[in-house]
């Protein structure tokens, strides 16, 4: 039989355990919260450049398709509307 002074040491050894894992848990639940604001924060910069990738892609697309003669006709037909406009203005 555990005389009384073993069992109180016993009791305060139990009591520190329990405070020291009491911390730990503290700062484990911390760990997981600045963790879980940093999920966060990196999901947002990835939609955000996912929504960049999807911009560039499209316009790397357009102008892709687009020849040099093709630019060349869109080019024309922007000094045509520009000279009618100059014109329209000068009556």
């Amino acid at each position: 039989m555990q005389s009384l002074s073993e069992l109180s040491q016993n009791v305060h050894l139990l009591l520190e355990r329990y405070q020291a894992l009491q911390q730990e848990n503290a700062s484990l639940h911390e760990q997981i919260a600045r963790q879980r604001q940093e999920l966060i924060l990196t999901h947002s910069e990835l939609l955000e450049l996912q929504q960049k990738n999807r911009r560039i892609a499209t316009a790397n697309a357009l102008s892709a398709a687009e020849t040099n003669e093709e630019a060349l006709k869109r080019i024309n037909a922007l000094i045509g509307q520009v000279d009618r406009a100059i014109a329209a203005l000068k009556k």
